[in-house]
């Protein structure tokens, strides 16, 4: 065992997990951040972030998280590169094997987040930020008076289709099959909707416009008969939802059927001690503001925990 015992470990280096950084720093806590495979979360592969509160003139994704890194680091946060390989939290302190070493803790802090899902094209990933994106309340006001593209079919794709609508002259909606997941009310509120048009059993190949560094069009494939065809759009937007960093805990606190933590009051897991916050347990909103809210929440939990049991 380590010689020393954490008093609060915190998993995820995005806006849940930072914020819980300062929090728990503020409390003298010496919080471990560990950053994981995606360092900074979902923000760090933004571009400018305009509905954060107190920056009216908006602020790059990257630069928001180096500036939380920075303040909970100023209150004592330490930082370390690692990938979390198996925890243990069936026994006190909680064991987190990170490879090479294991680190032992009294509380944690689950911020781990969720990986939107990409198409996994080169062209799709060099244009992330510029005309790419997965988040339609974070970008659709970017893509005022233009035409652009969703693919998937499910309910993710329809609500993504239909706020964007707020936005662009013309939606069309991209799916690779000719039957829809979306439930029936979603998909007939997308089907009836004059600014939405819909192509079925295609295939994106290639997201055009890399040279420029901003989208210009999509180059489709029909999967029925083979013909190609370019599709003029100034953004594309992924509706294929996002997957829960949270498999590591499987068997240990509860999980949902799509792999999300299970939360009650907000933050509390099943496992006493053990928080988590953010877009691991939070399905529904998915923004920088809430997961800031909930990882203030989670820290505010472990000191209040701490305190409870003597420390």
């Amino acid at each position: 065992m380590s010689e020393t015992i954490r008093d609060t470990v915190i998993l995820g280096s995005g806006c849940a997990g930072l914020t819980a950084a300062i929090y728990s720093a503020r409390a003298n806590l010496n919080p471990l951040v560990l950053e994981g495979h995606e360092p900074g979360g979902q923000l760090s592969i933004t571009t400018l972030v305009e509905n954060f509160p107190g920056w009216p003139e908006g602020i790059q994704g990257p630069q928001l998280i180096e500036n939380m890194k920075l303040q909970a680091a100023r209150f004592g946060a330490e930082y370390k590169m690692a990938h979390l390989v198996s925890v243990d939290l069936s026994k006190r302190p909680f064991a987190l094997n990170l490879g090479r070493e294991t680190v032992h803790t009294r509380t944690l802090i689950i911020a781990t987040g969720a990986s939107a899902r990409w198409l996994g094209l080169p062209s799709e990933q060099a244009l992330i930020g510029h005309g790419v994106s997965s988040c339609a309340t974070c970008d659709g006001f970017f893509f005022s008076g233009k035409e652009i593209a969703v693919v998937g079919g499910g309910d993710s794709a329809m609500e993504e289709a239909l706020f964007l609508t707020r936005f662009a002259t013309k939606v069309t909606i991209i799916h690779r099959s000719g039957q829809f997941r979306a439930s029936k009310i979603m998909l007939e509120r997308a089907m009836a909707h004059a600014s939405i048009q819909f192509l079925t059993n295609t295939i994106v190949e290639e997201v055009l416009g890399v040279e420029q560094k901003e989208v210009s069009g999509l180059r489709l494939r029909d999967r029925i008969n083979g013909v190609e065809s370019v599709l003029p759009v100034s953004g594309l937007f992924l509706g294929i939802g996002h997957e829960p960093n949270a498999k590591m805990f499987t068997g240990q606190i509860d999980l949902d059927d799509d792999g999300y933590v299970k939360t009650h009051d907000y933050v509390f897991t099943r496992v006493p001690g053990v928080f988590a916050c953010g877009d691991v347990q939070d399905r529904r909103y998915r923004q920088a503001i809430t997961a800031a809210g909930s990882g203030c929440a989670a820290a505010l939990e472990v000191e209040k925990y701490l305190e409870e049991h003597g420390r």
